[in-house]
């Protein structure tokens, strides 16, 4: 059986769901989501910090800075409007010697250039009033940081894309494709068959780049690399920290460092280190305790012994790896590969969960709405 539709969205991550409703409030008529899985946001998109990024360190005019800065404010607002929980709790980046006040300052710049006009430096009195459990000499104060819940999220996104007129599929796994000489875009569909469909937007995080390579007609030399950092987190025995913020170290290679971050619960948590991988597994390895147990007494000295234990884990699809500048989003259209009707998301990592809205948004305007009609 083959059907024929407008519009296939494959992924329903927070992206997939985001791009979906966006899609379908736009008025298009037929906007199927096809996910592999048996639940919407199984993968990357419910294994974060469920953070809402203020747009603070990536570099300037940037994908990463405008989704996230424009994202941040969308996504407050919708999530106001949708009653999904969420709070804005601020965050520390915390110097904990003098010579990380020069990264500091370099952060601070990168913020301003962003748009990030709320940042503020403080110094090690008012940083010990604000947490006076926090070791530090300096911090910068990011008052519109703040924590969502990202099921919730999902789902308020999935009610709308569906209210539209949009169709979730699960249990829908593409297992491969090629471009008509028609110019359309047939996928194949386990258990399902075939389906037909003007424009396909490949929003399938870890899977994004089997999925563009399974495309029969799409030029491999267009599938960029794909690296794998794998993010352990661990938790409190005690659920609770003695701390009202975020609180983040100087950035590491590969991420943002062992963070605390604390849910819509007050349950605390540390994550994500940073864990080069060959394969997507989440299985949290106790014996990676230690180096956090190092990490985070760095900025929490009272952290007490045999305090942690392992939580969870996710891993972060990167077009580049080990000791290499972190790459931008790839939002990769026509214009970029030369097949009409195609639209794929690679490396779309923190702050994605930010910025799915405003990404959306970009992803819509990529769409050539002729081939639609």
């Amino acid at each position: 059986m083959t059907e024929s539709v407008d519009v296939v969205v494959v992924g329903a991550g927070v992206i997939g769901l985001a791009v979906a409703r966006r899609l379908a409030r736009d008025g298009l008529s037929v906007v199927v989501v096809l996910e592999r899985e048996d639940a919407i946001g199984t993968q990357t998109s419910s294994r974060n910090s469920e953070i809402i990024h203020a747009g603070i360190y990536y570099p300037s005019g940037s994908l990463k800075a405008r989704m996230c800065v424009a994202g941040r404010e969308l996504l407050y607002r919708y999530c106001a409007d949708h009653d999904v929980a969420h709070r804005r709790t601020g965050k520390l980046i915390v110097a904990t010697d003098t010579d990380q006040l020069a990264a500091l300052d370099g952060i601070a710049q990168r913020a301003r250039e962003n748009g990030v006009d709320d940042l503020r430096r403080i110094g090690r009195t008012e940083l010990a009033e604000m947490e006076p459990e926090v070791c530090g000499v300096a911090a910068l104060w990011s008052p519109s940081t703040g924590i969502v819940d990202a099921h919730g999220l999902m789902g308020a996104l999935r009610r709308d894309a569906e209210q539209a007129g949009a169709v979730i599929s699960l249990r829908s796994d593409v297992t491969g494709g090629r471009v008509r000489p028609d110019g359309r875009i047939e996928l194949t569909v386990r258990d399902i068959g075939a389906i037909v469909c003007a424009t396909v937007v490949n929003c399938a995080g870890l899977g994004a780049w089997g999925l563009a390579r399974s495309l029969t007609g799409f030029p491999a030399e267009r599938v960029p690399l794909r690296h794998l950092a794998k993010g352990s987190y661990f938790g409190l025995r005690a659920g609770r920290a003695p701390f009202e913020r975020l609180i983040y170290p100087v950035p590491v290679d590969g991420g943002l460092g062992v963070h605390l971050t604390v849910d819509l619960d007050g349950i605390a948590r540390f994550g994500p280190d940073v864990e080069w991988v060959a394969h997507a597994e989440h299985v949290v390895d106790p014996a990676r305790a230690d180096a956090f147990y190092a990490a985070i007494r760095r900025y929490w000295p009272g952290l007490p012994d045999d305090a942690l234990q392992p939580d969870f884990a996710g891993v972060r699809p990167k077009l580049t790896g080990p000791g290499e500048p972190a790459a931008d989003f790839l939002v990769q259209g026509p214009t970029d590969h030369g097949v009409a009707g195609v639209v794929n998301l690679f490396g779309i990592e923190s702050p994605g969960l930010t910025s799915c809205l405003a990404l959306a948004a970009h992803v819509a305007a990529t769409i050539d709405r002729d081939r639609l009609r």
